[in-house]
Order: C-alpha cells, then sequence, then structure tokens
C-alpha cells in the first residue's frame, strides 16, 4: 500500500489524483488532519485516517501497512518542522515501512537564507543516515507563489518588492505527477534528488514583463530596500515573523539559491513542464 500524507494540501490532493489513475484506490491510503475534507476520497474507496505529525500516536494508525510512504513536508517553522518531519519518518518506519519519500526543495542547504531549506537539509539528513530506501524529492519553487506578490500590482500597475534573483518557478501539477511516478517506480528517484525544476528562471522583472502583456497595461517593476518592504508590510497587517520570513526568500534568490534548472524532472514526467508564464495567466484570469 501506498500512503499519502497531506492528502487535502495544494500538492497532496494533485499526488493522490495522479495515483489513482495509475494504481487501484484500494492500494492508496491518506494520512489527513481532518478526515472530513477527505470524505470524496473515502467514496471513492481510498483509505482515510486522520493523523497529526506533532502526536505521534496518530501516526500509528495511519501508516498501518504502508509499503510506500510519501511524507509532505509539515507545515510548520523551524526545530518544529524537523521534529514533525521526523516523527512521521519514525511512525511509518516503526509500521514497516520498507521506502519513504519526502518533498523537499530545490535549495535544500543548512546554511540557507531561506528557513524552510534548512528544514529540509535536517530532514533530508535524519533519513541519509537511516540507512533505509528513501528519495527525497527536490521540489522546485512552487510556482503559484507569486500570486502572493501580485494582487496589488493588478490594482496599481507597480509591483513593489525588494531585490531578488532568478527563480525555476515549478507548477504544482508536474511536481505531483513526478512525485505519483517516484511513488510507483523505485527506479524513477532514488536518495536525494537533482533539483525538479521547470526549464526557465525568472525575476520579478520577468514578471512584470508578462503582466503587462497578459493585462496588456504597464505593470512596473519597483525596487524597494528590504526594510522599506518589511515596514509597510507590517502597516498592511503582515506579522513581523511573516515578513522576516518572506524576506529571507528574497535574499536568497539574491544569492542564486534558486538559481538552477535541471532536467529531471522533464526526464520522470515525460513532456515539458509547465511555464510560470501559463500559471501566471490561471492565477491573473482567476482574480
Amino acid at each position: 500500500m501506498i500512503v499519502v500524507t497531506g492528502a487535502t494540501g495544494q500538492l497532496g490532493s494533485r499526488i493522490v489524483e495522479r495515483l489513482l489513475t495509475r494504481i487501484p484506490a484500494s492500494d492508496l491510503g491518506v494520512s489527513v488532519r481532518d478526515a472530513a475534507k477527505a470524505s470524496s476520497l473515502t467514496e471513492r474507496g481510498v483509505r482515510v485516517r486522520s493523523a497529526d505529525f506533532t502526536s505521534p500516536s496518530t501516526l500509528v494508525h495511519a501508516f498501518e501497512g504502508a509499503d510506500h510512504v510519501l511524507v509532505i513536508s509539515a507545515a510548520l517553522r523551524g526545530d518544529e518542522a524537523i521534529r514533525a518531519n521526523i516523527a512521521a519518518i519514525d511512525a511509518a518506519l516503526a509500521q514497516g515501512a520498507r521506502r519513504i519519500l519526502y518533498t523537499s526543495h530545490q535549495a535544500a542547504s543548512l546554511s540557507s537564507q531561506f528557513a524552510p531549506q534548512r528544514t529540509h537539509a535536517a530532514t533530508e539528513g535524519y533519513l541519509q543516515q537511516l540507512g533505509v530506501p528513501f528519495a527525497a524529492l527536490r521540489n522546485g519553487f512552487y510556482a503559484n507563489t507569486i500570486g502572493y506578490y501580485i494582487d496589488a500590482a493588478l490594482q496599481t500597475g507597480c509591483l513593489v518588492l525588494p531585490a531578488d534573483g532568478p527563480v525555476s518557478w515549478t507548477a504544482h501539477d508536474d511536481l505531483a505527477e513526478a512525485a505519483a511516478l517516484a511513488l510507483i517506480d523505485e527506479d524513477a528517484v532514488s536518495g536525494i534528488s537533482a533539483p525538479l525544476t521547470a526549464r526557465e528562471l525568472m525575476t520579478f522583472d520577468d514578471v512584470a514583463s508578462i503582466l503587462s502583456d497578459i493585462t496588456a497595461r504597464t505593470i512596473e517593476r519597483i525596487v524597494i530596500s528590504d526594510d522599506d518592504w518589511k515596514t509597510a508590510a507590517i502597516e498592511r497587517g503582515m506579522p513581523t515573523s511573516a515578513a522576516d520570513f518572506t524576506l529571507g526568500m528574497f535574499r536568497a534568490s539574491r544569492d542564486g539559491e534558486f538559481a538552477v534548472t535541471d532536467p529531471l524532472l522533464e526526464t520522470i514526467i515525460g513532456h515539458h513542464p509547465r511555464t510560470a508564464r501559463s500559471v501566471l495567466e490561471a492565477i491573473v484570469n482567476s482574480r
């Protein structure tokens, strides 16, 4: 049996849908915090069990009978996230899983300026020292993240953000397809993967240009200092911790942490990954 955690999230739900086109529903289990949100999966024959990474005892039931477990990284921060990821890995192995997959990130590093990369690196390190078959899927930066930054630009015509660097923005759909295939085919990914990215690098200058083209109006990219951006973000209601977290992404991109592309994703899924432009078009059309 394959068990997928976080199966009602943006990535997990897509992975489940792709698995259901390839394996019987009876061979698939999901671990979710709220089983009610996965009732449609129950109706389709998927085994749905409630569990929470921060309550390890709940994971025993969720991972029962699993051969392969996909641990989608905990939506937490810092040491709390690392502890949660490790708890899920340990519970899966305790229940007899023979292979663990983990959703890491393209720039996982203990020295990254962006906090989640340090969490991913620590989790990868834990997996490596266990001596069991595993795959750490180093996903490209989710392209839909751009959507968090463009609403004001669509209203004002100004994309006002700190200085950034190139990012290989990658679509959830392609990463979900790769994860599903990696769960089914043990040869698809083994150990820590190469970066699973789209083909192009893009800065927020490029985003402004694409938005101008999509909307047929000029969207100007305006660079402001980190401090000025943080002050403005807090004045708009963003918590200080969230502003600092976000600035870590901009600092990391300026240092080139996300300035990498690799053909592995395309090799696994067998077609060109979706472009960031197409993701932007979908975001704009949904506004």
